[in-house]
C-alpha cells in the first residue's frame, strides 16, 4: 500500500481504506479462484494495483465519464481505476463467469458504487462509451477492430475519446498502421520500480470520422 501512496500522495481516507483492503481481498479469493498468478501475491499493489493506475498518468477522467474495461480478468485496470475515479462509471466486461463473480464481490466489499461488472462477450457489447481500457487482453489491431464501435464519437475529456492499452514486451508490429495517432507512454517515466522498464500505457484516440473509420478497419482486417 505503501507504493500507492508514493505515487498518489492525495489519496482521500475513503480511497486510502479501499486500497488497503485490496491485498487480503484478492489473497482470499486467489485461494478459491486463481484471478491472479499465486506469484504475484507478494508484489500485489506493485504488479496491480500500480500498474492499472499508469492509466492515470496519461489521461485524468473527467467526472462523469464511462469507461469500458474489456477482459478485466481479476478486475484490473477497472477496480483501481474506479477508486480512484469515484465520479467516473466504470463497466468491467469478462467472459469468464467466476472471474466477473470475483470482481463483483471486490466491488460489493469495498461499496464501489461506480463499478457494474459483466459476464460476456465484446463482440455482444453495443454501448457506448468515453474510453475503453485493457490490460494486453488480445493483439491490438484486434482490439482497436473488436470496440470502435463501444467508443461515443462525443468526446468530453481533454483527450478525445479512444483506447487505453496497458502492454509489455515488443509490440511495434501491432501498432505500425496506427503510427500517426497513437501515443507511447513508458511506464519507467511514471513508477521508477525495475518491473515497469519494459511495460507501456498505448493511447488510440478513435476517429469520430465514420469514413475514415471504416477505412482503417477494412486495412487491419485484410492485413
Amino acid at each position: 500500500m505503501q507504493i500507492i501512496m508514493k505515487y498518489f500522495p492525495n489519496l482521500s481516507p475513503d480511497q486510502i481504506f479501499r486500497f488497503g483492503k485490496l491485498a487480503s481481498l484478492y489473497r482470499n479469493w486467489n485461494a478459491i479462484v486463481n484471478v491472479i498468478p499465486r506469484k504475484d501475491i507478494e508484489t500485489f499493489y506493485e504488479e496491480h494495483i500500480l500498474h492499472s493506475l499508469a492509466i492515470a498518468k496519461v489521461i485524468f477522467f473527467k467526472p462523469g465519464s464511462r469507461i469500458l474495461d474489456v477482459g478485466t480478468g481479476g478486475g484490473f485496470p477497472g477496480i483501481p481505476l474506479a477508486i480512484l475515479f469515484p465520479t467516473c462509471q466504470f463497466t468491467l466486461l469478462d467472459s469468464m463467469q467466476k472471474r466477473i463473480l470475483v470482481v463483483q464481490s471486490v466491488a460489493d466489499t469495498l461499496n464501489l458504487k461506480n463499478v457494474i461488472a459483466i459476464q460476456g462477450k465484446i463482440e455482444d457489447v453495443f454501448d457506448q462509451y468515453d474510453f475503453v481500457v485493457s490490460r494486453a487482453v488480445a493483439a491490438f489491431p484486434n482490439l482497436v477492430g473488436k470496440v470502435r464501435k463501444n467508443v461515443s464519437p462525443v468526446s468530453q475529456n481533454v483527450r478525445k475519446n479512444g483506447i487505453i492499452y496497458l502492454k509489455g514486451g515488443s509490440f511495434e508490429d501491432e501498432i505500425i498502421d496506427y503510427k500517426s495517432n497513437i501515443e507511447v507512454s513508458e511506464i519507467i517515466r511514471f513508477f521508477d520500480e525495475p518491473c515497469f522498464r519494459s511495460k507501456k500505457v498505448i493511447y488510440l484516440p478513435i476517429l469520430n470520422n465514420y469514413a475514415e473509420n471504416i477505412q482503417l478497419s477494412l486495412k487491419n482486417d485484410f492485413r
